[in-house]
């Protein structure tokens, strides 16, 4: 699956569009997460195990995405939009959501080799090309 945060995909062209496709998660941090996110503030430095939540529940908003466009019959997700919410005092909700379409590789275009990682993750996709 290619993805992409334009509107189109170099050296391709769009033959169908399947529809909005979107992946939710919301995440709730624990008492113990907090604690220790309390004291980086003091302290200072990241906090590594939010980041951590933060990652995976954008990996798993990604899969829910992808899965949804597979679906409709789509090779490819543009226009993707991330975004992040805080719901209450401890839950944040990762929402991505794009178009899922069809592309047709133009001659002599091979399609665009996709990143081996997101935010340091291996992402849900595995780097196909």
């Amino acid at each position: 699956m290619l993805l992409s945060t334009t509107p189109a995909l170099e050296g391709g062209r769009i033959i169908r569009y399947n529809g909005i496709v979107t992946g939710e998660v919301i995440l709730g941090a624990n008492i113990f997460r907090d604690l220790f996110a309390s004291i980086r503030d003091i302290v200072g430095g990241r906090a590594g195990s939010y980041e951590t939540v933060l990652r995976d529940g954008r990996t798993t908003a990604f899969q829910e995405m992808m899965a949804e466009a597979q679906r409709l019959g789509a090779n490819a997700i543009v226009g993707i939009d991330i975004d992040y919410e805080t719901l209450g005092k401890s839950m944040l909700m990762v929402s991505v959501s794009g178009t899922a379409v069809t592309v047709e590789m133009l001659m002599g275009q091979q399609a665009p080799i996709q990143p081996t990682g997101m935010g340091g993750s291996v992402p849900p996709w595995g780097g196909q090309r």
